[in-house]
């Protein structure tokens, strides 16, 4: 039996004298000169982490870190002047000054990738639980070799273990078995909140000792030999997959949480006891004369201050980017592909696409339209995946993906565990390893605790620089039904049109379902799909199958009426109600449906409203905010010297929906209320 390999302590020693020599720099010159605004020392986390990415040396390896994760970058291989830049916000680097310069990323292609940390402490476990699951796929689904061996790994700080992340990761890796390692970092302070008010006993390994699917591991990140020998014991046994592992490692924070961050909650017996635990002269003692004379111990570190040194004069030569380009990357530009995530960057060639429908039978309802586009994308697309709450065996609490699981088994279409931070946040993961994921929330209100992961997910791009993308379709059963209620009856779409990166459909009908469906599951961008509860099963919503080619385009509205009098705009279960209503009044009306609201189609809006110089909005949501103030201030703006009426909204009043049906019907707009507003809007 071989002996395992020991680290090569010499790099060890080079990375660490690298990165403390990046944070003297900036404390003593870039922060003081105003080069950075944001700065975290990694004085104490450095050797161990260190240690640990030089073990990342699988092609399909990922980590996911937080903002004092810097010296596990330099193990990976980032240009000192990109870390350096980064943090001045210059162009290039992490993100082309678009956001905190600890706030990285890194598409590496030739070992393990840095997937997108986010701002938010705890956000990073589940995108890296999703990233594990996405190697198990490509695995056990695709039959990719290629990723035998691969791990997921997030580091985290002690106190990230009381977020609604963690433990949502933690259950999706031990019922999964997936290979994936937590590496929590512990420092005993969150900020200036000591460890007791994160955890019980102050020692999250202890806590997980007996948890059910999980190797935990538990000792001193400053200690040489015991913190090898630990993380190679945690990659090792995630690596053989063998399930999860959380490794726990007791280390100091030698500086404030942040530069600006004075300490003065600490007190100075504190302090000197966590410099006394230093691992640098720990580090110098392990190797020096073992390995290296102290000599060579001086020349290593004067060298790394002088490649330092260098790389920041490099680094402040950059420029800022051009602020023109700031609204670049929002969503994914023709002929500038990212460099990770989504289909496209998987040799994936779309079918044939078509937006002119071809009728197929009888005419079938939103359930059986949407169902029969998830079957068809399925058939054609190995690497799409659904899954969510009860969408499995159950087919969902609608029922849209009744018999999928069946057809194509556990492994693409399946259910999942209560979170909804864990639903959005696994999707993220599988995106950028190349998948597309069609998660389901199974109303809207359900989707608040996810809304961290869903704004997260949909800056991705811009943030990154349109380095990352984690393109995927969210299916959402939104509005009322039979009755209301403030939990299963709410639409408050304007929400994710108020998250730069998303798009966003609302269809009212199969048809359009279908085309729209279809252009989201082959697209290259994060799509909110909203399925409007009253209209899955409504006969006015029912068209016959447009065909499997059948596509339609964001930001393109429909006609649904023509008529000279009014421009009545509107979207969801609502665009029946607008027929409806201009019968009633006699009005002839030209109805457009919007379809997508984002983007929405300002252009036929503003054409109609110029030939019938009347504008009526309707929609669900209320009315404070609600998307209609959007249409309505863009009319205002653009066509009001067309304008022989006031710009009108009719929506719910700034209430939840209530539950009794003639609660409910009096806060909707109705078919009467509808039908006065027109008449009202017309004698003007």
């Amino acid at each position: 039996m071989s002996a395992k390999p020991k680290p090569d302590w010499k790099r060890v020693a080079e990375l660490v004298q690298t990165s403390r020599a990046m944070d003297a720099i900036e404390e003593r010159e870039l922060v003081p000169g105003k080069k950075i605004f944001y700065q975290f020392s990694a004085r104490g986390h450095d050797m161990a982490q260190v240690l640990l990415g030089l073990h990342l040396t699988h092609p399909k390896d990922a980590l996911c870190g937080y903002y004092r994760s810097r010296p596990i970058l330099l193990s990976l291989g980032v240009a000192l002047e990109d870390a350096l830049g980064s943090a001045m916000g210059r162009a290039g680097g992490y993100s082309d000054g678009r956001d905190i310069g600890v706030v990285f990323n890194y598409p590496n292609a030739h070992g393990a990738s840095a997937l997108p940390m986010c701002g938010g402490v705890g956000a990073q476990y589940t995108p890296t639980a999703g990233y594990a699951q996405a190697i198990e796929y490509h695995k056990s689904v695709l039959g990719d070799r290629t990723y035998d061996g691969a791990i997921g790994v997030v580091l985290g700080g002690d106190a990230s273990v009381a977020t609604n992340g963690f433990w949502s990761a933690l259950t999706m890796a031990t019922t999964l078995k997936l290979p994936m390692l937590f590496y929590i970092e512990d420092n005993g302070y969150g900020i200036s909140t000591p460890g007791r008010f994160q955890t019980p006993g102050e020692n999250i390994a202890e806590n997980l000792a007996s948890f059910s699917g999980l190797k935990v591991l538990d000792g001193d990140g400053t200690a040489p030999e015991e913190a090898a020998y630990l993380i190679r014991e945690a990659v090792s046994h995630a690596r053989a997959g063998r399930g999860p592992v959380l490794l726990h490692l007791r280390v100091p924070r030698l500086q404030g949480h942040s530069f600006q961050d004075t300490q003065a909650y600490k007190a100075k017996e504190t302090i000197d006891a966590e410099w006394a635990c230093d691992p640098l002269p720990k580090l110098k003692a392990h190797i020096v004369p073992a390995l290296m004379s102290e000599q060579e111990w001086g020349t290593l570190q004067s060298t790394a201050e002088e490649r330092v040194r260098r790389a920041a004069q490099v680094a402040d030569q950059r420029p800022v980017s051009d602020p023109a380009s700031v609204t670049r990357f929002v969503f994914s530009e023709e002929d500038a592909l990212q460099d990770e995530g989504g289909l496209w960057n998987s040799f994936y060639s779309a079918p044939r696409m078509s937006d002119a429908a071809k009728p197929e039978g009888a005419r079938i309802n939103m359930i059986t339209a949407i169902r029969r586009t998830l079957d068809h994308e399925l058939a054609v697309n190995p690497r799409m995946l659904i899954f969510g709450e009860d969408v499995g065996p159950k087919g969902g609490v609608h029922g849209v993906t009744l018999g999928l699981q069946e057809k194509y088994g556990e492994g693409r279409v399946f259910d999942t565990s209560l979170s909804e931070e864990g639903i959005i946040g696994r999707a993220v993961g599988m995106a950028i390893a190349g998948l597309m994921p069609v998660p389901e929330i199974q109303f809207r209100k359900y989707a608040d605790p996810a809304c961290e992961q869903i704004n997260d997910c949909g800056t991705m791009r811009w943030r990154t620089a349109n380095r990352f993308a984690a393109p995927m379709v969210v299916r959402m059963p939104v509005g009322f039904f039979k009755c209301g209620d403030p939990w299963h009856s709410q639409t408050n779409e304007v929400q994710f049109v108020h998250s730069p990166g998303w798009r966003v459909a609302c269809p009212s009908n199969a048809e359009d379902a279908v085309g729209l469906l279809r252009t989201a599951l082959r697209g290259n961008d994060p799509v909110m799909f909203l399925e409007h509860r009253n209209m899955l099963d409504a006969a006015s919503a029912r068209r016959p199958y447009p065909g499997d080619d059948f596509a339609l385009p964001f930001g393109r509205a429909k006609r649904v009426r023509e008529g000279g009098a009014i421009t009545i705009v509107t979207w969801g279960a609502m665009v029946e109600r607008c027929e409806a209503g201009a019968d009633a009044a006699g009005v002839t009306a030209d109805i457009l449906d919007l379809r997508t609201l984002a983007p929405w189609d300002s252009e036929a809006v503003l054409a109609s409203v110029k030939r019938t110089h009347r504008c009526l909005i309707v929609h669900e949501d209320i009315g404070t905010a609600g998307f209609g103030a959007e249409i309505a201030a863009v009319v205002a703006d653009q066509a009001f010297l067309d304008l022989d009426a006031p710009v009108a909204r009719l929506t719910m009043p700034d209430i939840p929906s209530p539950h009794h049906p003639d609660l409910m019907e009096w806060a909707l707009p109705s078919v009467a209320k509808i039908a006065a507003k027109i008449e009202e809007l017309v004698r003007f």
